[in-house]
Order: structure tokens, then C-alpha cells, then sequence
């Protein structure tokens, strides 16, 4: 694993309003994650793992501090410029999967390449090395409905790497599924990062999923920490 660093998370606070109330749900937390690590983020539910996450995707702002991956700072972009950027180096795979059920696992797969410059053969392509990197390529024409929870979840998994992005952020990505089932996508979540290089952050309760991971932090009273408190 190299010892660059990827993200970079400076003195992060947020802050939600709830009418006149102000929830504070991060406070001054500061991150570095080396690219090519296996990160698994823990924490009781509604301590802010989620919020952490969606920063790091840049789906939402910080409140103050700041947010740097691969040497960008996406906490000064915004809009069109985000949204590009979002496109070609980060992968998200959801719990839920957040697939949409008019379409094949292949239309679902292309859907981040639609924001792209590739044109059709080029995403075909795409499309293709990702269904066969998550054993996927015979089910290619398969919408979401024949296919079982573990399969949803692959097509979810090969969309997120579609673009060869670099970060793959995943919510809980076996909270939905046995146990059985939860360790084949852990497994390859994990050859993701080993033979793909892949840097993955990974939300779980799931203490039987964090063990694969490289590293686990806590996240508790908006801080991480390396040890869950008693």
C-alpha cells in the first residue's frame, strides 16, 4: 500500500438546524486515509458516519474545515464542477442498492459514464470489464427484479467502479443482505482493493465486516477515535 495520501480531512465540523436548534454531529475531526487502504468506519447509529461519508463524496459541505482528495479541494467546489469530479474518481454502493428498476444491470452499471465524454463503444467497454470484475457478465441483460439481493448488490459494486474510480465509498453495503450472502460482497470488496488497488471506506455496524478491513475507526460524540469507548 502506498503511503500517499488520498483523503485529507482538516478540522471538519457540521452542522444541521432543526427550526431553531442546531444539531452538532461533527466537531473539529481531521482524517488522513493512504491510498489503497481498506477503511471501516463504526459507530452507533445517528453518530454521523453516514455524514461523514457523504462529505468525502461530496454530496454535502462542511460546515467549516476542510476536505482534500488526491490533492483537490472539493470543499470549494461546487455545482457543475463537483458533480464532474464526483464522476471520475469517486464510487458509492448504497444498502439499498439504488438501482433503477426499469433498467438492466448493464444500463444501471452505465449510468455514471452518462457524465462523461466517452462515447458508446468506449462505455460498452466499461460496462463490460466492470460486470466481469464482479462476475456479473452472464446477468448484463437482467433487471433488478430477477435478480437476488447479493446480485443487486454486485451491479451496485461494478456501477460504483465503472468509471476505474479510485475511492469506492460504501453505506452498510451487507446490511441488507445473509450472511452468507454479505461475505461474498466482502470478499470482493476486498480483492477490489487488493488486486485493483481500489481505496475503500466502508460504514458498518457490522463488526464481522469491519474485521476485513485494513483499519477501523470509531466515530463517537463527532470525533474517531481508534478504540470503541465502554
Amino acid at each position: 500500500m502506498s503511503n500517499d495520501t488520498l483523503v485529507r480531512l482538516g478540522g471538519v465540523e457540521k452542522t444541521f438546524r432543526r427550526g431553531s436548534e442546531e444539531i452538532h454531529v461533527l466537531h473539529e475531526l481531521s482524517l488522513e486515509i493512504p491510498n489503497g487502504e481498506f477503511l471501516a468506519l463504526m459507530g452507533p447509529s445517528g453518530s454521523g458516519k453516514s455524514t461523514l461519508l457523504n462529505l468525502i463524496a461530496g454530496l454535502d459541505k462542511p460546515t467549516r474545515g476542510t476536505i482534500e482528495i488526491g490533492g483537490e479541494r472539493i470543499d470549494q467546489m461546487a455545482g457543475r464542477a463537483l458533480a464532474g469530479w464526483r464522476a471520475r474518481h469517486v464510487g458509492l454502493v448504497f444498502q439499498f442498492y439504488n438501482l433503477l428498476p426499469v433498467l438492466s444491470a448493464e444500463k444501471n452499471v452505465e449510468l455514471p459514464l452518462l457524465l462523461t465524454s466517452l462515447s458508446n463503444a468506449e462505455r460498452k467497454r466499461h460496462v463490460a470489464n466492470a460486470l466481469e470484475i464482479v462476475g456479473l457478465s452472464h446477468r448484463a441483460k437482467h433487471t433488478p427484479r430477477t435478480l437476488s439481493g447479493g446480485e443487486q448488490q454486485r451491479v451496485g459494486i461494478a456501477r460504483a467502479i465503472v468509471s476505474d474510480s479510485t475511492l469506492v465509498l460504501a453505506d452498510e453495503p451487507t446490511g441488507d443482505l445473509d450472511r452468507k450472502t454479505g461475505d461474498g460482497i466482502l470478499d470482493l470488496l476486498q480483492a477490489l482493493n487488493r488486486e485493483h488497488g481500489k481505496t475503500i471506506v466502508m460504514v458498518t455496524h457490522d463488526a464481522h465486516a469491519a474485521k476485513r478491513s485494513n483499519r477501523v475507526l470509531y466515530l463517537l460524540d463527532g470525533q474517531l477515535s481508534t478504540e470503541l469507548a465502554a
